[in-house]
């Protein structure tokens, strides 16, 4: 199977998934339900889900069940992105090429719809049907990602607070490695702890998902630059009209281009003790580094 074909066939398991644990927009209140799927099927990569489930197929032969883990990402990220665009933060109009969900329902509702699918990632991991100290684990993760102290919510938090500062190598770095890197990191440590991996086989894990994570935010700052709009499904050149610390503003695109080369090579080479079981992994990173939208 090529990587394309892999791909597809996990973003189609992914949104079946996720069409299954979202509640149907004829369930009351119906509005919420729509406005979640509304954002959800937009569409979008799942590159955070397809690593969960390529960490979880690297350490057992059949990971069955791991797509609603991986589902719980997808719905984090989602929420995100719903008020990442809120006219409080980025105050954006686009994005996965329609317009935000606050555009569509209006503020009240976008924020609602953010903290429901927030919510709702927890349940999923607290319905999986695997161990109790298994379940407690990916909680964990999936919790401290997404929080305050070197997870999603703090590099927001830096990300906000560092609008209109000189660009500065360590603010980028503490913005990057919680907003962007904590997600996807967790990601490949939730696909790793679900299959069953040992300390060995999760330090690999975490270690690939470090540079992934880097190469990913190092290549979305220089397509932000280089693309269109309509190519990126989201407003162009918004981070330099607002005036944040990226990795083109701090080191240029030439050099930023040459540091998520040597991201991808770092991804590549922390999986060896993974041998050849973490190929598709290595594809991925591939991807990742080499995308054009």
């Amino acid at each position: 199977m090529t990587l394309a074909e892999y791909v597809a066939l996990k973003q189609q398991k992914i949104d079946d998934t996720l069409r299954r644990l979202v509640p149907s927009e004829t369930v009351a209140p119906e509005s919420i339900h729509k406005a979640m799927r509304y954002s959800l099927f937009a569409g979008g990569k799942r590159i955070r889900p397809i690593l969960c489930a390529a960490a979880a197929e690297a350490i057992s032969d059949s990971p069955d069940g791991v797509e609603p883990a991986a589902c719980s990402l997808e719905l984090i990220h989602t929420y995100s992105l719903i008020h990442d665009d809120l006219p409080a933060l980025d105050n954006d109009d686009l994005r996965r090429g329609v317009p935000t969900c606050h555009k569509v329902f209006g503020e009240a509702m976008a924020i609602l719809t953010g903290d429901a699918l927030l919510t709702l990632a927890f349940q999923v991991l607290a319905q999986l049907e695997c161990g109790t100290d298994r379940k407690s684990r990916l909680i964990e993760e999936l919790a401290t990602a997404a929080g305050t102290i070197r997870g999603m919510i703090g590099g927001q938090v830096h990300d906000i607070e560092g609008e209109g500062k000189p660009p500065d190598a360590a603010l980028l770095e503490a913005i990057h490695s919680a907003k962007t890197g904590a997600l996807l990191r967790a990601s490949l440590r939730i696909g790793g702890i679900f299959a069953g991996a040992d300390e060995e086989q999760l330090s690999a894990l975490t270690s690939y998902g470090q540079h992934v994570g880097l190469a990913f935010q190092i290549v979305d700052d220089v397509l932000d630059v280089e693309q269109s709009s309509e190519a990126l499904g989201k407003t162009a050149g918004k981070d330099a009209q607002q005036k944040k610390i990226t990795f083109p503003a701090v080191y240029g695109r030439e050099r930023s281009r040459e540091m998520a080369e040597q991201e991808r090579m770092a991804a590549h080479l922390a999986l060896r003790p993974l041998d050849e079981r973490a190929e598709r992994l290595r594809e991925i990173a591939d991807w990742i580094v080499h995308r054009k939208t």
